[in-house]
């Protein structure tokens, strides 16, 4: 399920962050991937070490547990801290695919089952830097307003195109969802808008709570913990 979930940070959240990246201290994005991904890999990053990296992921995960549209769609059991890039100056990353398993620490580690990308730059400050992500329905072109997110399985091919003006900074970061398959996630997130349109719309009370019951009894019968 590919989603656009806005509004994820405010316009002034953006800028404090944007201002402390744009006088931070990058490193070359290949020295997070291996082999393969080098190979088409043409970014900057924060070091993982970085305390901005890990100050501005906690104001990320804060904005992220305040938004259920995002807790719908991903149903998150782990997140791995967010990330923060750039591109520019011809900066891309060929198609790829994100790997399957993650280390949260140094004895846990994460499957990737949604990738989320948070925009925070504002698409006509650079050219280029296009999300491609290509599934079985063809390829999506995503570049979305500073602040907004995008979500999709971690099993798509996907790539960003070279950035040929200006600098494309967002974060990045992968969930392991309660819901490992992503046909069941896309069932149950349809199935909760639909009971919250209902709701909304004054449905029959007893209808909502059998649809609620539906939901929840599916949830228990697929979640993985």
């Amino acid at each position: 399920m590919l989603l656009h979930i806005p509004d994820v940070l405010s316009r002034e959240q953006v800028m404090q962050m944007r201002a402390m990246l744009d006088a931070a201290d990058w490193t070359d994005g290949r020295e997070t991937v291996g082999a393969q991904g080098a190979q088409v890999k043409r970014n900057q990053q924060l070091p993982d070490a970085s305390p901005l990296r890990q100050q501005l992921g906690q104001l990320v995960l804060a904005a992220l547990a305040r938004n259920p549209l995002y807790h719908a769609a991903a149903l998150p059991l782990r997140t791995l801290s967010p990330r923060f890039n750039r591109y520019q100056g011809g900066g891309q990353y060929g198609f790829h695919v994100d790997g399957a398993v993650m280390a949260l620490s140094s004895d846990a580690q994460l499957r990737s089952d949604v990738s989320c990308t948070l925009f925070l730059s504002e698409p006509d400050e650079y050219d280029g830097g296009e999300l491609i992500v290509n599934d079985t329905y063809g390829e999506h072109e995503v570049k979305l307003p500073a602040g907004d997110l995008i979500v999709y399985p971690s099993s798509s091919l996907h790539r960003v195109t070279p950035v040929t003006r200006g600098a494309r900074v967002a974060a990045f970061f992968w969930v392991q969802s309660l819901i490992r398959d992503d046909s069941r996630r896309r069932l149950l997130f349809e199935l909760d808008a639909s009971i919250q349109r209902l709701t909304q719309g004054g449905a029959d009370a007893a209808s909502l709570l059998q649809l609620s019951g539906v939901y929840h009894n599916l949830l228990r019968q697929w979640a993985e913990t």
